[in-house]
């Protein structure tokens, strides 16, 4: 109802704190990462978190830190989920099988996969590294996997995709769809003959000596079936996971210390992964100017240096892997706070470069703690408007006694807005991150925003139908006094003359026992 501008004055990407002791800049170290990360945890009150910094093919550091939502703490081996950082993994899996010459990148899918089909006759052309690059055409806007109800296996998810259309012709757009890599995940246990958790075993976290690290088909398969936590008013709030389907696309748990070894491989440090494959999986595709290679983005950081980077979002943890080419170092972060209301994975990791790269500590934090303290005044201040609302309906429809019944309803649309917005909150999230997901996600998200918007359309609602019910009681003392009374016209009495001037007996008798109110 009120003070959307104000959220708006409240957004935006991080906030600034004056930090308790800025680290040391230039070279990062294990004491210098320590320093950063508990000061970082002091500001910002996050839960838990792992790091893990490698630097060529040396281990810089691997730690945890704070605790789980089991309220264990959380240590170098402490496992944690992924996310979306999984999507490397699976690239790699199915690079592997590329260089065995077991599947051709640029084969159709159906050639490995004959149970993949959509609805839409366009997907007998995506292609398998289609797929990896996410420009297969599928899209959350024409397939909004997340509101659907989750399949428990990787068969089951392909099967998901038979009614499923395509958004644009494969290979011409890059649209960022978890299903490209449950796709993929299901391809590579096919072609492989085996299941897929057993294949990167075999195929990818073994050989990286990665011995901690798994893969899971869904969120309660995740250590604390995925728990964790949310960040709202300035809190954070312990919150269980929903059943998501995960493998594939991010279910991959793993550990600090094995992070370090992925890094490690990644950056090329010894022979651990072909040249060929890891520049395969690293350059982006350049399809209509996108970024993305095969589970990584190519980009720069803010002091311009080359830099590749995944990040991952469940409702309860957040993730970021990042790789900066020119000083060989990899960084790998996952904390257990849900996606936007605590981007602390991706926060931390920008801290962390600014260190390497020499600049001041910028004492950054989650933007929804600034952002949440004036969504709840405005929050506290639509359920107030919406109160006094209700308490002047009466005077209201009192003043509106002699119109045509239509006038005063027409007054009371605009009371709808909130109640419209509201409702489609999600969907407006939706289009602005081009991924689907309900209200209930937004609980998660961004609770603060979801807490205005309802009070917003509560207290509308409220006004609308206290003053309705008043306008008809108005209306019916009028009627037992004079009559027959047309609602549409407004014209009332017997003879069905207009009386605008007078009232009935009730009705002075009901606004003479009425209190005094002030004039709305």
């Amino acid at each position: 109802m009120a003070g959307l501008a104000g959220v708006l004055l409240a957004l935006g990407t991080t906030t600034a704190h004056a930090s308790a002791a800025s680290p040391r800049p230039g070279d990062l170290s294990a004491s210098t990462i320590d320093d950063y990360m508990r000061d970082y945890v002091e500001r910002t009150g996050l839960p838990g978190a792992i790091v893990a910094v490698t630097k060529g093919d040396r281990v810089v550091h691997t730690a945890g830190y704070g605790h789980t939502a089991d309220h264990e703490t959380i240590t170098k081996a402490t496992p944690m989920p992924l996310a979306s950082v999984s999507k490397s993994f699976t690239a790699l899996a199915v690079l592997r099988l590329s260089d065995e010459r077991k599947i051709n990148l640029d084969a159709p899918v159906r050639t490995y996969l004959s149970e993949f089909a959509m609805a839409d006759p366009r997907a007998a052309k995506i292609t398998v590294r289609q797929l990896l690059q996410q420009t297969s055409g599928m899209s959350d806007m024409s397939f909004p996997e997340l509101t659907l109800p989750a399949p428990d296996t990787l068969k089951d998810a392909v099967a998901m995709l038979r009614t499923a259309p395509l958004a644009t012709e494969p290979g011409t757009k890059m649209a960022y769809h978890n299903p490209n890599y449950a796709v993929a995940a299901r391809l590579t246990e096919v072609v492989a003959g085996v299941p897929f958790a057993d294949y990167m075993n075999a195929a990818v976290f073994r050989p990286l000596g990665m011995t901690s690290t798994t893969t899971v088909n869904t969120t309660g398969e995740l250590p604390g079936q995925g728990a964790g936590y949310i960040r709202a008013y300035d809190r954070v709030i312990e919150r269980s996971h929903p059943k998501w389907f995960l493998n594939g696309a991010f279910g991959v748990v793993s550990t600090a210390d094995d992070l370090a070894k992925w890094l490690i491989a990644q950056n090329g440090a010894g022979s651990a992964l072909p040249e060929k494959t890891l520049k395969t999986a690293q350059t982006a595709s350049g399809v209509a100017g996108s970024t993305y290679g095969m589970g990584w983005y190519t980009g720069k950081t803010s002091g311009g240096a080359p830099q590749l980077q995944h990040t991952g979002w469940l409702l309860t943890h957040n993730s970021a892997q990042t790789l900066l080419p020119a000083s060989r170092y990899g960084i790998a972060v996952v904390t257990n706070t849900g996606m936007i209301s605590g981007d602390d994975a991706l926060l931390i990791t920008n801290g962390l470069i600014d260190i390497i790269e020499g600049r001041p500590d910028a004492g950054a934090a989650p933007f929804t703690m600034t952002a949440d303290p004036w969504l709840a005044g405005l929050s506290v201040l639509n359920l107030g408007l919406g109160a006094l609302g209700v308490r002047r309906a009466r005077r209201w429809a009192r003043r509106r006694e002699g119109l045509a019944a239509w006038r005063p309803l027409v007054r009371l649309i605009p009371y709808s807005a909130p109640i419209v917005f509201f409702f489609g909150l999600a969907d407006l999230i939706g289009f602005a991150m081009h991924r689907a997901g309900t209200l209930e996600q937004i609980t998660y998200v961004w609770l603060a925003l979801y807490a205005w918007a309802a009070t917003a359309a509560l207290a509308a609602a409220a006004v609308i139908v206290s003053r309705f019910v008043h306008l008809v009681r108005v209306r019916n003392l009028r009627v037992r006094s004079n009559g027959s009374f047309d609602l549409f016209s407004g014209r009332h009495g017997r003879d069905g003359s207009p009386d605008r001037g007078k009232r009935s007996p009730l009705v002075r008798q009901a606004i003479k026992e009425e209190p005094s109110l002030p004039q709305a």
